[in-house]
């Protein structure tokens, strides 16, 4: 089969310039944080290796999949993958747009030594920042297309289905830096979030594999009705690790443990908002279930 490119005006879209602009982005925020040296990093920080291997995997794995992405678009071979296509260039979009965003804060946050960061350093968040807006000008651009162009992700559940992995997959180095906190040993709350985070992130792995690979038609139950069942479950498993991140936090501030209530304070702010976006994308599914039994 002879490969097909692009004509010579698709090289000046905007789409193929911010996907560009994303891959050279991407490969110079990894490239100049593998670059430096370990004691240039916060040795004060006990977490700063987890969230340090949280960053380098968000923006090595969003640069492999966009120039993946990019050089498909490229020789046109896209459509001999067995992928919905404008779902899966959404879902890289949003959620590179989102785990960007969260290296972005976490690096300068946590993993950087703040009295003694080197040029490369800084350079590196702002490469980071760099490619988050190159995600997000992708993200609007695809938003802007056609309803049958963007696919089901570029709605609002698809959206808030995106919002709600991010979430999950942000809650990973969370919990790992906590469970390593002397203070959360042996707690049965901890036991719990991590449950009920397990459980959404299997949840969310199952969504994304039957939306892009357009199983929704083989599902032993109705797609939507299971999509309603899997927002009703994290509705009740974040509420639950919800509850209990603001009990963490009120427990450390009595026994006046600054470092701590840090980390917990951020797992209580993920998940807020993947709560939210679990209730908000509930009330979507409920309306979809019941405008379908009318008709």
């Amino acid at each position: 089969m002879p490969v097909i490119v692009l004509e010579a005006k698709d090289f000046t879209s905007p789409l193929f310039l911010v996907r560009t602009w994303e891959v050279v982005s991407g490969c110079t925020t990894f490239s100049l944080v593998a670059s430096l040296e370990p004691s240039e990093f916060n040795k004060t920080s006990t977490n700063h290796h987890t969230f340090r291997i949280f960053c380098m995997f968000s923006w090595c794995f969003f640069f492999t999949l966009t120039l993946l992405i990019h050089i498909l678009s490229i020789i046109q071979f896209h459509s001999l993958i067995p992928i919905s296509w404008k779902n899966l260039t959404m879902t890289a979009a949003v959620l590179g747009a989102l785990m960007c965003l969260s290296a972005s804060v976490v690096f300068p946050w946590i993993v950087m030594d703040h009295q003694r960061a080197p040029p490369s350093m800084v350079a590196a968040v702002v490469a980071s920042c760099i490619t988050f807006l190159g995600y997000t000008s992708e993200s609007y651009i695809l938003r802007t297309q056609a309803q049958e162009q963007r696919g089901y992700m570029g709605s609002m559940p698809g959206l808030l289905k995106i919002l709600q992995v991010w979430g999950c997959w942000s809650m990973i180095p969370l919990v790992v830096a906590i469970c390593g906190h002397p203070t959360f040993t042996n707690s049965w709350q901890l036991w719990v979030s991590c449950v009920s985070y397990g459980v959404c992130v299997l949840m969310s792995l199952v969504t994304l594999v039957v939306i892009l690979g357009d199983f929704a038609g083989r599902c032993f139950l109705p797609f939507d009705k299971l999509l309603a069942g899997f927002s009703l479950i994290g509705v009740l498993l974040f509420m639950v690790a919800t509850v209990i991140c603001f009990t963490k936090i009120l427990d450390l501030r009595d026994l006046g443990q600054r470092k701590s209530a840090e980390l917990v304070i951020m797992e209580t702010v993920v998940a807020s908002i993947t709560l939210l976006a679990y209730t908000v994308d509930l009330a979507f599914s409920i309306k979809l279930v019941c405008d379908r039994s009318h008709t």
